[in-house]
């Protein structure tokens, strides 16, 4: 057995890479790509008669695999479904470190599996409150609901949005712009950043569009997005790229935290900093950049 930490709910994840749990040669090296976290898939990428052979997969590759700091979440199958218990099960006695809640259209939804998790622990002798929950939105419904979602339990550190479902039931399709998702992510992000957790964007299909793929994510990370769901490690380098603080920002930020200091030593609210004013309301986001830059190892100073 590889034992493994107990996750961090606030973590680095700019990028969720899903698998198909059931083929051990994608997953038993899945590390190596260098993603944030991988996504090992029991629901969409594995046939409805095998789905006890996906769970197996699943089940002895977190036993017999060192994942190093690399993050497993799993999704499960759909509260309609009759596998998301034993899905559940699974996840919990293998020691994932979260859970992806498929198709989850309310709070409900999530209380639901908060406390079928819960059961787990206990039944497995899992360190309770261990397994991490986030949810996939994949209807107007959960779009809607997406505030009262994220606030349903302590387990929640993440909600993402799921675009194929998504545009299905929104009558619309893929739009080079983004403007077919562009109401649905901007309420997601709302309610990511109300409820004080993360949130992540849809999958990009096509993976010879190199220029699109790019132009989407620079329009996820100016919509505030943490990360974004993978298909291919080929797209793994180019979130991280685009996620990362510039040398630019992070200057800008060190500069404005350090004026903050001293300014607020010395009894001074309003400041500038390269000619802008400056006030408090600038300071957590220029904690933010700092932060995720040490996270991506581009900053290593003492203001964080």
């Amino acid at each position: 057995m590889i034992p493994r930490p107990r996750p961090e709910r606030f973590r680095l994840r700019r990028t969720m890479m899903f698998m198909n749990a059931q083929k051990p040669g994608l997953i038993k090296d899945a590390y190596i790509y260098g993603c944030d976290s991988i996504m090992l898939d029991l629901e969409d990428a594995v046939a409805e008669n095998q789905k006890d052979s996906a769970r197996f997969s699943l089940y002895h590759a977190m036993k017999t695999i060192d994942y190093g700091d690399t993050e497993v979440i799993v999704r499960i199958n759909g509260l309609d479904t009759p596998h998301w218990q034993e899905d559940i099960r699974v996840c919990v006695a293998c020691g994932a470190d979260g859970i992806r809640i498929a198709k989850c259209e309310s709070a409900d939804d999530v209380r639901t599996v908060d406390s079928a998790v819960l059961h787990a622990e206990r039944e497995f002798g899992v360190e309770e409150g261990r397994t991490l929950l986030m949810a996939a939105l994949e209807s107007p419904k959960g779009i809607l609901n997406a505030y009262e979602i994220c606030m349903a339990s302590d387990r929640m550190f993440g909600v993402a949005i799921s675009g194929g479902d998504l545009r299905k039931s929104l009558q619309t399709k893929f739009q080079t712009d983004g403007i077919d998702l562009v109401a649905s992510r901007g309420l997601v992000v709302l309610a990511a950043r109300a409820a004080g957790i993360q949130c992540f964007d849809t999958v990009y299909t096509d993976l010879d569009n190199d220029e699109g793929f790019m132009a989407e994510l620079k329009q996820n990370k100016a919509m505030g997005f943490d990360g974004k769901s993978l298909i291919n490690p080929k797209q793994i380098r180019p979130v991280h790229e685009i996620f990362a603080p510039t040398e630019k920002e992070i200057k800008q930020a060190e500069k404005i935290i350090k004026a903050y200091k001293e300014q607020s030593a010395a009894g001074i609210g309003v400041f500038t900093v390269d000619g802008k004013m400056i006030d408090i309301a600038f300071i957590p986001g220029a904690q933010r950049t700092l932060e995720l830059a040490k996270a991506c190892g581009l900053y290593d100073g003492g203001l964080v």
